[in-house]
């Protein structure tokens, strides 16, 4: 090799040049790759262009995708009202990078027609495209207080850098997409179990909307549900929501944009409600500051009952994941909401069977009363019929005792008719599963058994026979002994029904077991407790229940049995004869 030969000056240089370049890119990125926070990853690729570029000033310039503008996400050495400028693609020196994806060079940008200032000290930019997928995504800029600051070289070296930006400003945002879809996952999860704990109608719909408003980062969320006739939505629930959107008349379903969103069972948003002509209340969206809609359906088992709402305060365009996101809690509240309902007939049919135990003990008064009556009425009538009373023709006292007689025999009368009424009907037999009848009614008592702090145990024998018996008469004795533990244990306790097969004179027995950590009664209690509908011991209640327990047990050849211990609570045993 010639040392004087200027070839090779040449080529050390370029060598040089080419290892000086690679040297920087290398430092550059291992720089920008230092974090997966999208607004620091910005800073630092900034900070680095500005740094190898020797600017004196520059920004990160990305497209927002939903107005369409150049905004300033990262900047350096710019005014600090910098960072309100928005330019269109195509517009200034910055724009015209974005939209035609080329570098712009300029040695004087006072000579430049495209030039827009925002820093009266610059004279010179660099301005290179930021591709991002195959896809122009924004510029990087550099500026410089001196003319003519940057090469070709420096060109590349900053296109370079850009490459390498890139890559890390995507994997930025795959990073932050990624913690989004996990924070709103997680926040989903914790929503749908507080809207499924909440068992009042009125209760969970309030708590749909609050959370949809929390998970969104919405102003205000609303649901709306059909009415009866399925031609009106109306609204059932709101948060965030003013006086001028709670009193606006309720939508047509058929003629409604809400309304299509429950004919379509699809979501649907809207960019900006206060200048669509397909929403009809335009004037209450201005009055309450409502822009950007997302609407989702409510629905269960395949049938719309309603939507879901959220309104933001600024233009949003929400993403494919938002829209899955706000789908999954809607698909959540139609669950809770179906829920609340069921309980709601469930308190109602409980209340039912209630008003029928004190029908049924009311009837079994009745006839325990009629046949005290009939007792002394039986002493009377004979003894009016042994007295004979008879006077002199004419004497005003025949009619009187006649009278007597004829009002003995109507009240008899009546005493019988009572105690044809009030007679148990005979049990309409057919093979009972005491298991299920147990499950039925954990299943029919869970709440109110939850509400007073009851703990319910079930220690069923799977192996247990079928009973020949009355299913409604059986379920109507053991909701009388489920309701009389509960309240026994005002405080709270537990509750233990059980089943087992049992040996009872050679005969086998299903046994069906209700034990409660309840009061508890004494011996004299315990003697009384079925014995009489007249003669209650309880502080509270009718004292009605076991005595029908024990009618309904006896038309089934069936036995009762009771221990109880004052302060450690009562057992119950109904044995039933296995044929």
């Amino acid at each position: 090799m010639n040392p004087e030969d200027p070839r090779t000056d040449s080529s050390d240089e370029a060598f040089r040049r080419e290892y000086h370049r690679l040297a920087l890119l290398y430092q550059v990125s291992n720089v920008i790759h230092s974090t997966l926070e999208p607004h620091e990853a910005l800073q630092l690729i900034l900070a680095e262009a500005v740094r190898v570029m020797r600017a004196s000033s520059g920004s990160v310039v990305l497209v927002n995708p939903t107005n369409g503008f150049l905004e300033i996400q990262a900047s350096h050495g710019l005014p600090e009202n910098s960072a309100a400028l928005k330019l269109r693609v195509g517009e200034g020196i910055t724009g015209w990078v974005a939209k035609h994806g080329r570098p712009a060079r300029i040695g004087d940008v006072t000579a430049d027609p495209r030039y827009i200032m925002v820093n009266a000290q610059v004279r010179s930019e660099l301005a290179v495209p930021l591709e991002v997928n195959g896809e122009n995504r924004g510029v990087i800029n550099v500026d410089s207080d001196r003319p003519d600051a940057f090469s070709a070289d420096d060109e590349q070296l900053l296109r370079d850098l850009a490459i390498q930006a890139a890559k890390v400003i995507h994997n930025t945002w795959l990073y932050e997409q990624l913690r989004l879809k996990a924070q709103l996952l997680e926040s989903l999860l914790k929503v749908g179990q507080t809207i499924n704990s909440t068992l009042n109608l009125g209760d969970a719909l309030k708590e749909i909307t609050r959370q949809a408003c929390i998970l969104m980062s919405a102003k205000m969320a609303s649901l709306l549900m059909l009415d009866a006739t399925g031609e009106w939505l109306e609204l059932r629930a709101s948060h965030g929501a003013g006086s001028a959107y709670i009193s606006k008349p309720r939508l047509n379903v058929a003629e409604s944009l809400l309304g299509t969103v429950v004919r379509r069972q699809k979501p649907i948003q809207v960019e900006n409600v206060q200048i669509s002509s397909r929403y009809q209340s335009v004037e209450v969206a201005r009055r309450e500051g409502l822009v950007s809609l997302l609407s989702v359906p409510l629905v269960f088992h395949g049938k719309a009952m309603g939507t879901l709402s959220v309104y933001t305060a600024d233009l949003r365009n929400y993403s494919n994941e938002e829209v899955r996101i706000l789908s999954a809690l809607a698909e959540m509240s139609g669950i809770a909401i179906e829920k609340a309902r069921l309980y709601e007939r469930i308190v109602d049919i409980e209340e039912e069977l209630r008003q029928n135990e004190k029908l049924s003990a009311l009837g079994l008064l009745a006839a325990e009363v009629a046949h005290e009556i009939r007792n002394p009425l039986t002493v009377m009538k004979m003894l009016y019929h042994s007295l004979d009373l008879k006077f002199a023709e004419g004497d005003p006292r025949n009619r009187d005792a006649e009278m007597m007689g004829e009002k003995m025999n109507h009240l008899n009368k009546i005493v019988e008719q009572i105690l044809n009424f009030a007679r148990t009907a005979e049990p309409n037999l057919a093979p009972v599963n005491l298991n299920k009848l147990v499950d039925d009614m954990a299943l029919l008592t869970r709440h109110k058994l939850s509400n007073q702090n009851i703990h319910f145990v079930r220690q069923l024998d799977p192996e247990l026979p079928l009973v020949l018996a009355d299913s409604t008469q059986l379920e109507q004795a053991l909701l009388n002994l489920t309701l009389n533990a509960a309240e026994a244990m005002p405080e709270g306790g537990s509750l233990t029904i059980s089943t087992r097969l049992s040996k009872l004179e050679e005969i086998n027995h299903a046994v069906l077991e209700v034990k409660d950590t309840g009061e508890g009664m004494n011996e004299e209690q315990q003697e009384r407790a079925f014995s009489s509908l007249l003669n209650t011991t309880k502080k509270t209640g009718t004292g009605l229940g076991l005595a029908i327990v024990s009618k309904i047990v006896e038309t089934h050849n069936g036995t009762i049995k009771v221990h109880s211990r004052i302060g450690k609570g009562t057992t119950i045993e109904l044995h039933f004869p296995i044929d």
